[in-house]
């Protein structure tokens, strides 16, 4: 640790603070009669004390400032990684992995501690800080580990990385092309079976999730077998306890695929549970997937949406897409010109870039106002702001140039309307921005502003997206257009596109919806994953329909086996929401209940959770892939009992090094205690001396 004295005055300055204490010593003890007994030496010493003490409380007047340099060293970095999904205990070696195994794994990380710095995770479909052997993930992501890692650690001394697993995937990209963004050795552990055991199972099932009363609808089986030649399964389709459909299959090989299409009807509303089953054949390693669950929500039918616009635009394709990503919408676009369909047809109408210049379509405005339809509007560059301020939406824009100004995404925290996930609040702040008419935005009282503008780093009350509500009509207005770009942005920084799905889809269900005006509503999706968390989302209106959260609210969630789960619901700035938690697969039942006043207002439901067997689909390790990710990226393959090998290479390896970093900080030196206590011990020895000596 080295450190530099620096003053914003010329050193000389120092001689001027040195002459002062010197002078002042003078003037204090040329004449001091008191101490003419005291020997020479002892007086000089005092004399020096009180010029030292004055020249420093001079220079600290000069606000001198001391530079500290320092040197730290960092250990490289080991990132262990171990694959934890349900895949690693289908083999003949299930027990090895859950008893020898972690206690290898843990001293092959201890003799490894004295050159890296161990950092030991565990993940599945996600990651988890700690090493869990549990095997009980759902699904198995390297991405989402890749990802993790280079978020974690991509500022580090990153040293080398090791990855044990099975090399079976099910869930996003291949590791081998996708890689790190470290660039870092990569070692891998191939653990699992490779042997190709006896097996017959439901590979896959594709089907809709939401159909039409009435309507037929198709589930696409796909059977595998493997070591299976010459026997014979039965597929057999069930709902509940009625048999909708039977085959008797004959595997033909030791490598056996074959699709069974089914075609079923949609013959009563709600969710229907189908269960999917293949009668098993000795010796199969597992009978886990020779079964399947699905469940099928069954409307009466599809909501319409009708999309005009004033000019072909991306962001169009982009809507139509999104919007019919979800079975319970079908959306046609029109030009303005030929918008003459009779709209109560339709649940919604999109106005894009209308009104403009060219077409006011205030008869299509009147013809969905008539029809109490809710529009939403998205203006752009094209919109005529006169036209649409005329249309007295709640939301006016004057002053305006004709100009466009690009704005961003700054979230509403009050919005209570409906709830958006944490993940897409942290994604709308990075999305690019739209282009919205330039102008001094005004609202009448009955508005609810999910997004606002933000100019820059400075967030504004100007709406972005605003929802209004008079009488039976309900409106949004998306005061920007460029939607398209915010698709390509979440697909850029996450691979998906699920922030903007996500506001996009209730943006057009909370227009869709037609209110009942009940007191009491709760919202939750008819279908979760396994590994998803059933969430739920609630609203409660005194007798004037004003939105109030001061009551509690109490749900019950009951399963087929009459076993109830009760929670209470948590309290946000306007409304409720709750977080159930993972609940396994089947079907359940819901009532929630909340009083308030004297009254006591009841709702009910049902969702189901399906099960995931993605883990159950392979049973056979891929060591290729983990021998292939290890090369790629400057590393090697090695097997569980070759971890001493394994510890040896990492050991060996001389281009893996503790590195020094320097680090300086300035700080005032009149905030240094020592400084103070030198001061401090000076007048003190100075006082005593002067005391014994009775100059006091």
């Amino acid at each position: 640790m080295k450190f530099q004295l620096i003053t914003e005055q010329p050193l000389w300055w120092l001689i001027l603070c040195i002459a002062l204490g010197i002078g002042y010593a003078i003037l204090l003890y040329r004449n001091e009669k008191s101490l003419e007994s005291l020997s020479p030496w002892l007086k000089r010493l005092l004399f020096a004390f009180r010029a030292i003490v004055v020249s420093i409380l001079a220079f600290l007047l000069l606000t001198p400032l001391i530079k500290i340099n320092s040197r730290e060293t960092e250990k490289p970095i080991l990132v262990f990684a171990q694959d934890n999904s349900k895949s690693i205990l289908i083999n003949k070696d299930s027990s090895l992995y859950q008893k020898e195994y972690p206690n290898n794994i843990r001293k092959f990380l201890d003799a490894l501690k004295e050159k890296y710095d161990v950092k030991a995770i565990s993940w599945g479909d996600h990651v988890s800080e700690d090493l869990n052997f549990s095997y009980t993930e759902q699904q198995t992501d390297f991405s989402t580990l890749l990802d993790e890692i280079s978020i974690r650690y991509g500022n580090r001394n990153v040293g080398a990385m090791v990855i044990a697993s099975d090399g079976l995937y099910n869930r996003g990209s291949n590791p081998v092309f996708s890689g790190s963004n470290l660039k870092v050795p990569l070692y891998t552990i191939a653990i699992g079976d490779t042997t190709v055991h006896k097996d017959l199972l439901i590979r896959s099932v594709a089907f809709n999730k939401v159909v039409y009363l009435g309507n037929s609808f198709p589930i696409q089986i796909n059977v595998a077998a493997r070591q299976c030649a010459g026997a014979q399964t039965t597929l057999t389709v069930k709902q509940d306890s009625a048999v909708l459909f039977t085959r008797t299959l004959s595997v033909n090989g030791n490598a056996f695929s074959q699709e069974v299409p089914v075609i079923l009807d949609a013959k009563k509303k709600g969710i229907l549970h189908y269960k999917i089953t293949l009668s098993s054949i000795d010796g199969e390693i597992t009978l886990v997937n020779n079964s399947r669950d699905i469940y099928v929500e069954v409307l009466e039918s599809k909501q319409k949406i009708y999309l005009v616009a004033e000019a072909p635009h991306p962001d169009l394709g982009v809507l139509k897409t999104t919007i019919e990503s979800s079975e319970n919408y079908t959306v046609k676009i029109s030009s303005a010109e030929d918008a003459n369909d009779p709209l109560k047809d339709y649940n919604l109408l999109i106005l894009h870039n209308l009104p403009s210049a060219k077409h006011d379509i205030s008869a299509l405005i009147t013809k969905a106002k008539e029809s109490s339809i809710p529009i939403l509007y998205i203006l752009g560059t094209q919109t005529n702001v006169r036209a649409f301020n005329a249309l007295s939406t709640g939301l006016s824009i004057s002053g305006g140039l004709d100009k466009s100004n690009p704005v961003q995404v700054a979230v509403n925290p009050g919005f209570s309307l409906f709830t958006l996930s944490d993940e897409t609040r942290h994604s709308l702040p990075e999305f690019p921005p739209l282009l919205t008419p330039f102008g001094r935005y005004s609202m009448n009282a009955s508005n609810a502003v999910l997004l606002n503008q933000q100019v820059g780093t400075v967030s504004t009350d100007d709406p972005l997206l605003v929802f209004f509500e008079s009488g039976e009509v309900k409106t949004g207005v998306l005061c920007g257009e460029g939607i398209w770009r915010w698709k390509l942005s979440d697909y850029r920084q996450h691979d998906q596109t699920n922030a903007f799905n996500e506001i996009m889809t209730k943006t057009i269900q909370n227009l869709c919806i037609k209110d009942n005006k009940s007191h009491f509503k709760i919202s939750t999706k008819n279908s979760f994953a396994e590994n998803e968390p059933v969430s739920f989302d609630a609203e409660v209106y005194n007798d004037n329909y004003e939105l109030i959260n001061t009551p509690d609210i109490n749900l019950t969630i009951t399963n087929t086996e009459k076993k109830s789960f009760p929670y209470t619901f948590s309290k946000t700035e306007r409304a409720y929401s709750l977080n159930a938690g993972f609940l396994t697969a089947g079907e359940y039942r819901y009532k929630s209940t909340v009083k308030v006043g004297d009254k006591v207002y009841n709702t009910e439901g049902a969702f189901s959770v399906s099960a995931l067997q993605a883990e159950q689909t392979e049973t056979s390790a891929d060591h290729q892939l983990m021998y292939n990710l290890a090369h790629k990226n400057g590393g090697e393959m090695y097997y569980p009992e070759q971890l001493n090998e394994l510890e040896k290479a990492l050991l060996a390896r001389e281009d893996i090094k503790t590195v020094s970093y320097a680090h300086y900080k300035l700080q005032d030196l009149v905030n240094i205690k020592l400084v103070f206590f030198l001061l401090l011990a000076l007048l003190t020895v100075e006082w005593f001396l002067r005391k014994r000596a009775g100059a006091y």
